[in-house]
């Protein structure tokens, strides 16, 4: 067993998108090849309804797959379809935008006005990008938890893992996505799959992820249930940490304990030509797509 060294780590991006929505941006819009399958990861907490209210009206999406995960709030969606719904805390949604889809999606805030959650963007392969557009609307009670003994807590989203799976199939990149609580002051170790690429996204308390044979950054000295514990330099909330190669990742947490994303994916290593919402192979798709859009045919009929 391995374990995957932390090749990188970034602080998420302030922007905005849709009509005025504030976010958090922890990768997207660069090299799509650093985090292949993966394209983009938003962060859209948010305690302030005039930073979100105004949501994200209808737009186009083609060539890729979304999943979005709502931890507070709602989020109301429907498309051209005429497909619509509602993800509440907890909930899970993944769209398959294939050929082409317009949706909308409104967001609310719970009775504290919080809307907090995370969109991440899948790429399709060649194979696949003008498959035709689905939906699978989960609710949270339906996504398996897992919990350690030392306290650790695992939300299985999308994928399998420690014997568990996810209710959320038929993504092209086979994607793990884990919801992951770390206990103060607990050392834990996650197996990966040695082919897929990896990162974590830290969102609530700190920690440190490290090869344990190049250990980086300095050493800190925390007391934590009476005892000291020993931690490197700790990434915390809106830390993005890409992982080279090996089959295991390794986290001591913090003094407040720590939660974060793991995602993992299968590399699709084909070109990508990128424009907003739309996401082909080569510019002449790209080109044809934004043609499509100006005379009306984006939509393909369903069959």
């Amino acid at each position: 067993m391995s374990i995957r060294p932390v090749d990188h780590t970034s602080l998420a991006r302030p922007t905005m998108e849709g009509a005025g929505v504030h976010l958090h941006r922890a990768f997207g819009f660069g090299d799509p090849a650093q985090s292949d399958p993966f394209l983009l990861l938003d962060d859209f907490r948010n305690d302030r309804p005039q930073d979100f209210e105004a949501g994200f009206p209808w737009h186009p999406h083609r060539g890729i797959e979304t999943v979005t995960y709502v931890l507070s709030g709602t989020v109301e969606h429907s498309d051209s379809l005429g497909n619509a719904g509602r993800l509440g805390a907890g909930d899970v949604q993944w769209m398959t935008a294939g050929s082409g889809i317009l949706h909308q999606e409104m967001p609310e805030g719970n009775a504290r006005g919080q809307m907090h959650g995370f969109q991440l963007w899948a790429n399709l392969p060649s194979s696949l990008k003008m498959t035709a557009p689905r939906y699978q609307d989960v609710q949270g009670d339906e996504i398996p938890e897992i919990l350690e003994d030392d306290g650790t807590r695992v939300r299985v989203v999308v994928g399998s893992f420690w014997g568990k799976t996810g209710p959320v199939d038929g993504i092209a990149a086979d994607p793990q996505f884990l919801d992951i609580w770390v206990p103060a002051g607990v050392k834990k170790t996650f197996p990966v799959d040695t082919y897929r690429r990896a990162f974590a996204y830290v969102f609530e308390g700190a920690g440190a992820f490290a090869d344990a044979s190049k250990p980086t950054g300095i050493l800190l000295e925390k007391e934590v249930r009476g005892q000291e514990v020993n931690i490197r330099d700790m990434s915390g909330n809106r830390t993005l940490v890409r992982f080279g190669n090996g089959d295991e990742v390794t986290v001591q947490a913090g003094p407040e304990g720590l939660r974060f994303l793991l995602i993992s994916g299968a590399p699709i290593q084909e070109p990508v030509a990128w424009h907003g919402p739309i996401v082909m192979n080569t510019q002449a798709e790209l080109e044809q797509a934004f043609r499509e859009l100006r005379n009306g045919s984006f939509i393909r009929p369903q069959h």
